[in-house]
Order: structure tokens, then C-alpha cells, then sequence
């Protein structure tokens, strides 16, 4: 009943916030950029219920003048996670974030930098051959604006995501799978990020491959719709994330199998 009653909820949340996007108005010349998005993750398990996690990311764009989408390095990020298995459906998170943003166009193509503190949760809905999950997340952002003054920006995002294994029943070692999600931003109303209440519309779709049960590669494409007074802006991306997971333990783990397996050869 709880599953049914959350699902029920973001449904009807993304249902009337599109409803709403869709009769928003704004005013001057839309916009469109190509653009990169990479990030690497390193995952750590500290025990069954706790796990850590750093990732560092770089994104790049287009222009106006050029559609080379590595025209402009636009940001720069690193951010570290904790994480609370709750149960194996509920997973609550934080992170800490430092932002290089410069030359980001929703933003004015200023150097903007940025701390970023956030609070999340995703429940999953882990059913026969696929999995469904929301997540919500609160940001708290501290950003600098074009008057070189720092802002305090909060942004609140609602996802869901569909993720299905395309040649097995389980995620593991050699599996292909398909991904999916769709994911709705509201803010508050700053100068460095504008007035609109709606912040963007993320749509994404693609593929992930899983090298071993700890590292796997994913790659999506996303498309960004952002309603701003100055004009609508769209963004078409493409997405690279590769993950490691428990990678110095591996490590050494391997070390210490070579080690052994040497000196049982002598």
C-alpha cells in the first residue's frame, strides 16, 4: 500500500507540474545547445546499511556562434556522498559539492562558483525483470552572481526512472541494460539563477554496461527544457558516467590473490 500510495503521488506530482510547464509563458528568442556531461564515480561500503561515494564530473557546450558541443569547458565538479540503506527499497542520501561553473549558459555564461548541499531519497519499486524508482531531492545552493555577491538558492527535483536488464533478470557481470527517467526542477527565485519557480524539464534515455559486479559504464541522452524570461532554452546532451565500486579493496584483494598465488608456485 505504501509503494502504491508514493508511485500514486509522483505521478499525480509530474502530472500537474507538466500541465503547468506546458501553459507557462516566456517572453524572447528560444535557444539551443549541444553539450557533454561526463562523470566518474568511486563507491566505498563501510557495512551492510552505509556506503560512501566521490564523483568528480566536467561538462561542456556549444555556443550560439558554434554547435561543437566541447566548444566551451562549462563546469567542473566534485562532490561526496554518504549514503543509509534503509531497507532494500528505501535509500536516503547526502552530499557536500564544490561547483567550478563558468561560461554556463543558463545561468548567463559567467563564472559562477558554487557550493552545493543536498539531502535525498529514492524508493524503488523492484519488480520481475525491471526496476522503478522516485527519487526526491532538496538542494541547497550558495552560488556567486555576475555582482560578485553569493546567493542562497533552494531547488527541489522529482525523478522517476525505469531501468530494465536486456539480457538477464538480474544486474551482474556482462549485463546490458536499458535506462530511462524523467525529472522535474523547481527553485527559488534569485539573480543568479533567475525568477521562474520552474527550473527545468530533464528527459533521459540510453544504455549501461556492467564490465564486472563493480565497474560499469553508462551512456544516455538528455534533453533540458528550461522556461527563462529571457527566452526558453533547450539543450540536447550527451551523457557519460563510468562507476567504480569498492576499487582500492579490489585492488588489493588483487595484490594480496597474486602474492599468495606466488608464493604457493615456490
Amino acid at each position: 500500500m505504501l509503494s502504491k500510495s508514493i508511485l500514486k503521488s509522483s505521478v499525480n506530482l509530474f502530472c500537474c507540474l507538466f500541465v503547468l510547464l506546458s501553459i507557462t509563458k516566456s517572453n524572447g528568442q528560444n535557444t539551443t545547445y549541444n553539450q557533454f556531461w561526463s562523470e566518474i564515480q568511486f563507491n566505498q561500503t563501510i557495512s551492510k546499511k552505509w556506503s560512501t561515494e566521490i564523483d568528480f564530473g566536467a561538462a561542456y557546450s556549444s555556443t550560439e556562434s558554434s554547435s561543437n558541443l566541447f566548444e566551451n569547458t562549462i563546469q567542473r565538479s566534485v562532490r561526496g556522498w554518504g549514503h543509509y540503506y534503509f531497507s532494500p527499497r528505501l535509500k536516503f542520501s547526502t552530499f557536500l559539492a564544490y561547483y567550478n561553473n563558468k561560461d554556463v549558459p543558463e545561468i548567463g555564461q559567467f563564472e559562477s562558483p558554487e557550493w552545493r548541499f543536498a539531502l535525498q531519497g529514492i524508493y524503488y519499486f523492484h519488480k520481475t525483470g525491471y526496476t522503478l524508482s522516485t527519487r526526491a531531492r532538496t538542494e541547497f545552493r550558495y552560488m556567486k552572481n555576475q555582482d560578485d555577491d553569493y546567493e542562497n538558492v533552494i531547488r527541489y527535483r522529482q525523478q522517476i526512472k525505469y531501468l530494465q536488464p536486456l539480457n538477464s533478470k538480474a544486474l551482474r557481470e556482462g549485463v546490458v541494460y536499458a535506462v530511462a527517467s524523467d525529472e522535474i526542477y523547481l527553485k527559488s527565485g534569485t539573480k543568479v539563477t533567475g525568477e521562474s519557480f520552474f527550473d527545468r524539464n530533464r528527459f533521459n534515455i540510453g544504455a549501461g554496461y556492467l564490465f564486472t559486479d563493480n565497474i560499469q559504464i553508462e551512456l544516455t541522452y538528455a534533453n533540458e527544457y528550461l522556461p527563462r524570461n529571457s527566452g526558453n532554452q533547450f539543450t540536447n546532451a550527451l551523457s557519460l558516467n563510468l562507476s567504480f565500486n569498492n576499487l582500492m579493496r579490489n585492488i588489493k584483494k588483487r595484490i594480496l590473490e597474486n602474492i599468495h598465488k606466488d608464493s604457493d608456485d615456490e
